[in-house]
């Protein structure tokens, strides 16, 4: 099993990046049909030797897609034992240099001081495996009649730095476009705690690095964000499309002041177009040169085959194209 170094894992980043831009796509508007895993995807094998404890520490986002992963994969080995904890992608790199986690899952990729403790505790870097793509949603309350903002708008928004560029602060509906009863009503924030991946991929994408309002009401976890937004009619906020509800609307997103807005589809991820899409990832320990343990390897296997890819699907997120999967899967083989 060859081990990347981190320049072998930005080789592995290009590679990606070039795949999915290669996939053939039609660029869509609001209306795309029922998402579908890549038939070349490959089953999984079941094997012998699969037994033990699996322990899972990390990201809320990839919380409700791990209990699937781990639902699934125990009907294949019913007497295996998977614990997963999701409380935000920061607490995954500690967990697995303490050794109390076999799987780190991130909705963001490591720091590098996060790389560093690992590499101090173990003598070699941590190994990155992407599972599943995202396109990060901006929520608006469902009877909101926003349909797109900019990034600069949206940093305007949530930002008290307004790096993206906008002069003023916006602070209501009416500033954005929206008249009548919606002019003067006052945007209402909310948004993750500083423990979150989602919390930082935001800071960095779509606030431009800047500094975070004070007004934003930080909530636990992914759902509260997207059931605050619901109860809140003035109410804003992001949140992994895979806990996307009835109650709030996905809106459509430009990169820049007077672009064209892309909506979160599967698609427009593929394509680069949507600006927030985003590849979530599972962190293990695998020494260079060494296997995997037998179960976390599977686990792994199972997560990158046609049956796990459908578990992405079935949660809301969007599945790999079968040569992104298979990528993923040859650097931990």
């Amino acid at each position: 099993m060859k081990f990347m170094t981190a320049k072998g894992i930005k080789g592995v980043a290009m590679v990606i990046l070039a795949v999915l831009l290669a996939v053939p796509m039609t660029v869509v508007g609001s209306q795309a049909g029922p998402i579908e895993v890549d038939s070349k995807l490959k089953d999984y094998q079941k094997v012998k030797g699969v037994s033990g404890n699996l322990n899972s520490i990390g990201s809320d986002t990839l919380n409700n897609l791990m209990t699937l992963w781990a639902e699934g994969f125990r009907k294949k080995y019913p007497n295996i034992k998977i614990q997963i904890e999701g409380k935000g992608s920061s607490t995954a790199p500690p967990a697995l240099v303490e050794g109390v986690a076999q799987i780190g899952p991130m909705s963001r990729s490591m720091k590098r001081s996060e790389i560093e403790a690992f590499e101090k505790k173990y003598g070699f870097k941590p190994t990155r495996v992407g599972v599943a793509l995202d396109s990060l949603a901006v929520y608006v309350n469902k009877d909101n009649p926003i349909d797109s903002l900019s990034l600069p708008q949206v940093d305007a928004i949530f930002s008290r730095t307004r790096t993206g560029g906008v002069a003023e602060d916006i602070i209501t509906w009416g500033q954005v476009g929206l008249s009548g009863s919606w002019a003067n009503l006052p945007v209402s924030l909310y948004g993750r705690n500083s423990a979150s991946g989602t919390y930082g991929y935001f800071k960095k994408k779509a606030l431009f690095k800047g500094d975070y309002k004070d007004i934003v009401k930080e909530q636990p976890g992914s759902a509260s964000v997207v059931l605050s937004v619901t109860e809140d009619r003035g109410g804003i906020g992001y949140s992994g499309i895979g806990y996307r509800t009835s109650g709030v609307k996905a809106i459509a997103l430009a990169k820049k002041d007077g672009e064209q807005a892309y909506v979160p589809s599967y698609e427009n991820v593929l394509q680069k177009k949507y600006p927030l899409g985003r590849m979530l990832y599972l962190y293990v320990v695998k020494a260079p040169n060494q296997p995997l343990p037998k179960m976390t390897e599977e686990f792994l296997k199972y997560v990158l085959s046609r049956e796990g890819q459908e578990v992405v699907v079935k949660d809301g997120y969007l599945p790999l194209p079968a040569p992104v999967a298979a990528q993923q899967l040859a650097g931990v083989k």
